[in-house]
């Protein structure tokens, strides 16, 4: 058989361009009095306040080392949905502000000057305090406890969830104690707690105190896990 012939392709020459005489294009000039250098990502070569380099120096550490289970259940929080619902809950039983209590007070001497009947009905109220809460829990007039999980140092609170155990009162780990300290007008809580409710937030409540039971007193494999223990991204290979 014959071979195939092979056939050029005729090579096509592109037209320059028509420079425009009135533009005349110049490189650019990054020197003293020349053209603005582009903007760079200077975030690696910062020198950070102290307390930012202890943050993520602290965050680090936690990732590595083994964290025992006592420590880590802390990390367990609620979710979006779950934390929502007991913040509508919690919002019901803001504490009273000074300007709120001063009025009360002003409306109750001049009830009693009038010679009418004051009421004496104590209100319903979050309660906070970690001395005040854990008298509480002590006494087990405490029904429902949520422990924020950035406490530091964890210490403060670390045996507050074996004593909720031990007196089986339902507790729960929520995100943020500034979260809590913006429902008692503070501005941060470690814990708050739950006496008593209203009657008709009492279907809520019930509900809300199964669930945590469930999940956090009653999960035995939650105090036994250890967290950390995670490499880094070089030594992982």
């Amino acid at each position: 058989m014959g071979k195939g012939k092979t056939i050029k392709k005729a090579k096509t020459t592109k037209a320059p361009a028509s420079k425009n005489p009135l533009f005349v294009k110049e490189a650019r000039n990054f020197r003293i009095g020349g053209a603005i250098r582009p903007t760079r990502d200077l975030s690696r070569f910062m020198r950070w306040p102290k307390y930012i380099m202890l943050q993520r120096q602290k965050k680090i550490l936690m990732t590595r080392l083994k964290v025992p289970p006592q420590i880590h259940q802390f990390k367990h929080t609620l979710d979006k949905n779950q934390a929502t619902t007991l913040y509508k809950l919690l919002s019901k039983y803001k504490p009273e502000t000074k300007q709120e209590k001063k009025l009360r007070l002003q409306n109750l001497a001049k009830a009693k000057a009038e010679g009418k009947a004051p009421e004496t009905k104590k209100p319903v109220f979050i309660k906070f305090g970690l001395n005040h809460i854990t008298t509480l829990i002590e006494n087990q007039q405490a029904k429902l406890v949520a422990i924020a999980h950035d406490v530091d140092p964890i210490e403060l609170i670390l045996w507050l969830p074996a004593l909720c155990s031990q007196q089986k009162v339902p507790y729960c780990f929520v995100k943020g104690k500034a979260i809590l300290g913006k429902l008692v007008n503070q501005k941060q809580a470690t814990a708050v707690a739950l006496t008593d409710v209203r009657p008709e937030d009492k279907a809520e409540f019930e509900q809300l105190q199964k669930s945590f039971k469930t999940m956090f007193m009653d999960n035995m494999e939650l105090r036994k896990t250890w967290g950390g223990g995670i490499l880094g991204v070089k030594s992982r290979h």
